[in-house]
């Protein structure tokens, strides 16, 4: 191949590249000229940022909803809460009126018994218990000052019935000691309310144990039954006689044993004895 037929290859290589550089761009200009596809890159541009904002929308509102529901949820909790401290605040005050009512029946009940004794009496409050442990005793509230004295028989009243609850063996000014009748310590002259057979009652040193009464002749064996009442004889001089002190819940006999012993319970439940009557030993007039 010669050199001008080389050139002139070139050359028409050339004006074939420009040709097709000037249609491309007189097809884009006449391309962006037209009306329709403004309109088409308005509309997709229009349809992008549609979706862009539905999109942010739907994401603002899934959150707002949340944090709505959050807070919600918190005041409920707040006022859950205020609901159940009311309610407790009611239950306290219903159960504080309940105590009060049953406090005002047990004292209108003991005022009534402490009208009906024959005994110059004091009536009292069990404040605590022995504080040395040495007796199995209780600490009622009122002492020297109150007319109290060492071995003043204690009584009080349960179920209907004047019961003995022990005797005084110490006083303060404010306050006295008194040994219960459970105690081991503490002696009682009794006999049968119906039959007049006589013993001695003595505790075993619980109040759930219970009272023993010594020393009764083997005659009254055929005279005693359970549920006999035992009260105080007045032997001795320390308390009245009359004042109940339990009911026979068994007999303890041997063939071989001079005297009978009963096993009693007594008249009065110490697991709830709140008050009491100190009392003289005298009837007043």
């Amino acid at each position: 191949m010669t050199r001008g037929n080389l050139k002139q290859k070139k050359r028409i290589g050339a004006d074939v590249y420009v040709l097709a550089v000037l249609l491309l761009v007189s097809f884009s200009l006449l391309l962006f000229s037209t009306r329709s596809f403004v309109i088409n890159i308005k509309d997709t541009g229009l349809s992008v940022f549609s979706g862009i904002r539905g999109a942010i929308h739907a994401v603002s509102s899934v959150v707002s909803r949340t944090l709505l529901s959050i807070n919600e949820l918190a005041v409920l909790k707040r006022e859950y809460n205020e609901l159940l401290a009311r309610l407790e605040r009611y239950e306290q005050l219903e159960r504080s009126a309940a105590e009060i009512r049953a406090e005002n029946y047990r004292l209108r009940e003991q005022l009534e018994f402490s009208e009906d004794l024959l005994y110059r009496h004091i009536p009292a409050e069990i404040s605590g218990y022995d504080p040395d442990n040495i007796f199995s005793a209780f600490v009622i509230n009122k002492g020297k000052m109150h007319g109290i004295e060492n071995n003043m028989p204690v009584i009080a009243f349960q179920n209907g019935m004047q019961a003995l609850a022990g005797k005084v063996i110490q006083t303060a000014q404010m306050e006295s000691l008194v040994m219960p009748l459970y105690d081991q310590r503490c002696f009682v002259s009794a006999r049968l309310a119906s039959e007049r057979y006589e013993g001695i009652v003595e505790g075993q040193g619980r109040p759930g144990l219970p009272l023993l009464l010594r020393s009764l002749t083997k005659k009254a064996r055929d005279s005693i039954k359970t549920g006999d009442i035992i009260v105080t004889s007045g032997m001795g001089g320390v308390y009245p006689a009359g004042i109940t002190l339990g009911r026979i819940s068994g007999i303890l006999f041997q063939e071989y044993e001079t005297s009978i012993e009963l096993e009693l319970e007594s008249a009065i439940d110490f697991s709830r004895l709140e008050y009491v009557f100190v009392i003289e030993k005298k009837p007043q007039q």
